[in-house]
């Protein structure tokens, strides 16, 4: 089996922490790093580990951004990309970029996910953190990702929910091996809306989406109030949970699991996963990056990439 692993902004912590995380590579995988071979001149790296290099266009400093390294990023991305849709690798692990910095160089960038959905020509991807532990895992999914708040409400539509629901449902049985997956889906608003009284979104939104897709058979609890589905007792119900906007869904998480969540995009023809958590500049070249999420999302990938591989996909 072969990963690929993108280090990321070359100013961040994404390279040092690939190096640090390689300690959680199982003996029979191997893992190719993709970037620039000067940032990785004084490291030895760990039996079936290799570079693929992708040229910097200009020298990395630790914590500071060089807007003539976007398109590296991008570069590095892109050929992850090419060889997992090729069969190369069996998943992409994607250390942080810097969104700002790729935007500053004018190519319009809201996400790796929103990335790899247009490069690959998928045309429904969804957003999950993976946290929690093996006991008690905590899957959120998200209905919209990287939106200012005020175009949350209208980016909420009945069939946008469905497809979402749809590739969250098939990918907790395909990449997860849940059988029956049990999902809990949050209102909008406060309370779920409150029968109406705190906003209509639940009732001539949600509520439909949620119908059409229990009629196909799909386990949906919802709306639910998004400041008591997260409570253990009832997140501990679900397989995973939906939240309609960002950081609805992603505070708790990252509360419960900061340091060792996992960010996985399903609905792509390959396993994808990501650190929960940024660039970090201000600890780049500091020595004091924790790589327990990039350890935690490679861990991830390979199970995932089992469990595909196994199903012959």
């Amino acid at each position: 089996m072969r990963v690929a692993l993108t280090t990321g902004e070359p100013a961040g912590i994404g390279p040092e922490i690939a190096v640090a995380a390689l300690d959680a590579l199982p003996a029979d995988v191997d893992c190719v790093l993709i970037g620039d071979r000067s940032l990785f001149a004084n490291v030895r790296l760990p039996a079936g580990v290799s570079i693929e290099h992708v040229s910097l266009a200009a020298p990395a400093v630790a914590g500071r951004l060089d807007v003539r390294n976007a398109h590296y990023v991008l570069a590095m991305l892109d050929r992850a990309i090419e060889g997992a849709v090729a069969g190369e690798f069996d998943a992409i692990v994607t250390a942080p970029v810097q969104k700002s910095v790729i935007n500053d160089a004018g190519v319009r960038f809201t996400g790796h996910t929103e990335y790899l959905a247009e490069k690959t020509g998928t045309p429904w991807v969804v957003m999950m953190l993976v946290g929690g532990d093996a006991a008690h895992p905590l899957r959120v999914a998200l209905a919209t990702t990287h939106l200012p708040l005020a175009d949350v409400p209208r980016a909420i539509t009945t069939d946008g929910l469905a497809a979402t629901i749809e590739v969250l449902h098939a990918d907790l049985v395909a990449k997860f091996g849940i059988a029956a997956p049990r999902i809990g889906v949050c209102g909008l608003n406060p309370h779920a809306g409150e029968g109406g009284h705190l906003g209509r979104e639940e009732i001539e939104v949600i509520s439909p989406a949620l119908e059409r897709m229990r009629v196909r058979g799909i386990a949906l609890d919802g709306p639910l109030p998004a400041d008591t589905v997260f409570v253990p007792a009832n997140a501990r119900r679900y397989d995973a949970i939906l939240a309609m906007y960002h950081d609805q869904g992603l505070a708790p998480l990252k509360y419960a699991s900061f340091g060792h969540g996992v960010n996985v995009t399903l609905g792509l023809p390959f396993v994808r996963t990501s650190v929960d958590h940024g660039t970090a500049l201000d600890l780049a070249g500091s020595g004091r990056a924790d790589a327990g999420s990039l350890r935690a999302a490679i861990s991830l990938a390979v199970e995932l990439a089992r469990r595909a591989r196994g199903a012959g996909r």
